[in-house]
């Protein structure tokens, strides 16, 4: 995932959590929010702390990101999209992350 591509911005993150539609099951929670502006998505991942030290999230969020790459053509140009991490994932493999994901993206509206 590009730099360019990745929101930062608090204000933003806190928009999407509150205005956009979202979709979970156990591993994750996506919410998403038109952008009529943006020319690609745009994508925030979060996790909490109390999921795990610092190694653990940053390799939860590399795998999203390897995931997010991967699979691009599911996500719509015009939006923005926050995912957020859960507990679950700890116990899964890249493999049941990926398609956890992927279906999350498929059978959102």
């Amino acid at each position: 995932m590009k730099r360019c591509e990745m929101i930062k911005d608090r204000e933003r993150f806190n928009y999407i959590i509150k205005n956009g539609h979202y979709n979970k099951d156990k591993n994750f929670v996506v919410y998403e929010v038109f952008a009529k502006e943006n020319v690609y998505p745009h994508f925030g991942i979060a996790i909490k702390t109390a999921i795990g030290k610092a190694v653990v999230r940053n390799r939860l969020k590399r795998q999203v990101r390897s995931i997010l790459d991967k699979n691009k053509k599911l996500f719509k140009k015009d939006k923005d999209y926050i995912i957020m991490i859960r507990n679950e994932c700890l116990t899964k493999s890249f493999v049941e992350l990926d398609s956890s994901l992927v279906t999350i993206m498929k059978g959102k509206k």
